[in-house]
């Protein structure tokens, strides 16, 4: 039985993980305060006494607003976290997955993004996250970065926040004019299983089927929760943030494509599914 090293376990990914890998891997769950990535002796240790043969990496600074004011700490978790891990994988040999994302990219240009295109992050957050990738290219090691977007699944998230809101407000404003695919975490921990017994390395963009604003996924999330609820559609100026945010980052899965792995279902269908069954 392969065994799998998880960081990040305790986020929704991680959970997604547990529940996908439980019953056919031994894992080896890692979160704060266990393991800290940034801590170079801690991750080195970590994987000299558990002996993986896999480490996920899905531990991250996730707070876009908060790492413009913290840049230090998003940097250490997402760029030196990312490489600290790296190291010590190719050290073992053994193979790493590393989840980034699709803020990685400015989103100018307002079509999808392939894993070839060039990235221009816009927010603190988005640039650590590429200097993670960068990093961890730069080791040589065997490596898959798999950017994604809009995750949700098992804790805090967008689909969780609009259901709260439509229970405390008569009218909820939306941002239109940004665009992306949300992506469930449980079909994404499904396509990371296909991707780690393989030998493809590299960056692959990993997503649900097509795209949306954030005022239609909020729409299709009370379409499907069955609430009524006064949505607003408003554009990104009237709801100003610290950090820049792309306009347009839907990803093209191309590689996914390319390598045959199957392609992860349309995000209306996915979104049907975690409100009917998983969004207690």
């Amino acid at each position: 039985m392969q065994k799998i090293l998880v960081t990040g376990a305790n986020g929704q990914l991680g959970r997604a993980l547990q529940r996908q890998f439980c019953e056919k891997y031994e894992l080896v769950l890692c979160d704060l305060p266990e393991l800290d990535i940034t801590n170079f002796k801690a991750c080195r240790d970590a994987v000299r006494t558990y002996g993986p043969d896999i480490v996920i990496n899905a531990a991250a600074y996730t707070n876009v607003e908060r790492a413009e004011d913290e840049p230090d700490a998003a940097y250490a978790v997402n760029a030196i976290g990312a490489h600290n891990l790296a190291l010590v994988c190719r050290e073992a040999n053994v193979k790493l997955i590393h989840i980034s994302t699709d803020y990685v990219f400015d989103g100018a240009r307002g079509t999808p993004y392939s894993e070839y295109d060039a990235p221009n992050p816009l927010s603190v957050y988005g640039k650590s996250k590429l200097l993670g990738e960068q990093l961890i290219r730069d080791t040589g090691g065997w490596y898959f970065i798999v950017r994604t977007a809009w995750l949700y699944g098992d804790g805090h998230n967008f689909v969780r926040t609009m259901l709260r809101l439509a229970g405390e407000r008569p009218e909820i404003a939306v941002v239109a004019d940004q665009y992306g695919t949300p992506t469930y975490t449980v079909d994404l921990a499904a396509l990371l299983e296909q991707i780690m017994h393989t030998e493809y390395y590299g960056i692959y963009h990993a997503t649900n089927a097509g795209n949306c604003t954030w005022y239609e996924f909020a729409c299709k999330i009370f379409e499907y929760a069955d609430k009524k609820v006064a949505v607003r559609p408003i554009t990104t100026d009237e709801y100003p943030t610290k950090a820049k945010r792309p306009r347009y980052s839907v990803l093209d899965n191309h590689m996914l494509r390319l390598r045959g792995f199957d392609i992860m279902r349309p995000w209306e269908e996915a979104l049907k599914d975690y409100i009917a069954n998983d969004c207690k």
